[in-house]
């Protein structure tokens, strides 16, 4: 299933960064179609936030939250996205560390990177680099990080564990973990779990919230939270449940309240 679901979701990416680059509306998260009002990727930006970023950056964005307002970044530190997309994360991390500080941005999509370097140059932005590779295999040295944050993409992977074993191996003794991403506060039915078509869209895939903190901690990470900030009712996951094809009003009682948008945050001690 490994295989067919990075297939999927280089797809799915590679043709919300097409579209992106040609100006189109962003896409519903982490690249379903269900469009730009949908309730788990609005209203996660300031216009404070946006005003000097490219069209393009914001149009690519497909995540659950901002993780750039999880955590204080300070000049100087060295920073990872996990799944950086068309850049976003990346651009807002870059202005608040500094020209002495550096962003690395990890994607396995040739046309996502190809999106998210337009999107650097047209910022104008020089302490960033966009690495090619996945986020089950870092291509950066032990104990090379500050701070790594990820936006609704570690619930894409069919190896977590290994994401956050990862993660833990190239932060520094210190160094944080702050991501948004989707968690399950519930059972979800056997169906939701099996649709690929979902788990790109960050709900099947998605961990309860006490196996998320399980696996940070058998990562090695401590003081791990989970903080639940726009639980997800029925009919918000309406639209995901009909994409894939599934009896909405069979299965809506099942999932009422049983999905959420967290904050998680971590330290390798």
């Amino acid at each position: 299933m490994a295989t067919d679901l990075k297939g999927v979701i280089q797809e799915k990416y590679g043709e919300a960064a097409r579209r992106a680059a040609a100006g189109a509306a962003r896409t519903g998260c982490c690249g379903t179609g269900c469009g730009c009002d949908d309730p788990i990727t609005t209203n996660l930006y300031g216009a404070d936030d946006t005003a000097a970023l490219p069209a393009q950056a914001i149009a690519a964005s497909l995540g659950c939250g901002n993780p750039t307002a999880l955590i204080d970044l300070a000049p100087g530190q060295v920073v990872l996205d996990l799944g950086s997309g068309g850049g976003i994360d990346v651009l807002l991390s870059a202005r608040r560390v500094g020209p002495h500080g550096k962003v690395y941005g990890l994607d396995m999509t040739d046309d996502m990177l190809t999106l998210a370097r337009g999107n650097q140059r047209r910022a104008g932005v020089a302490n960033v680099e966009f690495l090619e590779g996945e986020i089950e295999h870092i291509p950066l040295p032990d104990a090379s990080v500050d701070v790594i944050i990820s936006n609704c993409v570690i619930n894409l992977s069919a190896d977590k564990a290994r994401v956050l074993r990862e993660a833990f191996r190239v932060l520094r003794p210190g160094g944080r973990f702050a991501v948004s991403d989707i968690v399950v506060r519930g059972e979800i039915p056997a169906q939701v779990r099996r649709s690929l078509e979902l788990w790109v869209g960050c709900v099947a895939g998605a961990l309860h919230e006490d196996e998320y903190t399980r696996l940070l901690e058998a990562a090695g990470f401590s003081g791990v939270t989970v903080e639940p900030w726009r639980v997800y009712r029925a009919n918000d996951a309406r639209q995901f449940l009909t994409d894939a094809g599934l009896d909405v009003d069979a299965l809506a009682p099942e999932v009422d309240g049983k999905v959420a948008s967290a904050f998680i945050r971590a330290t390798k001690g």
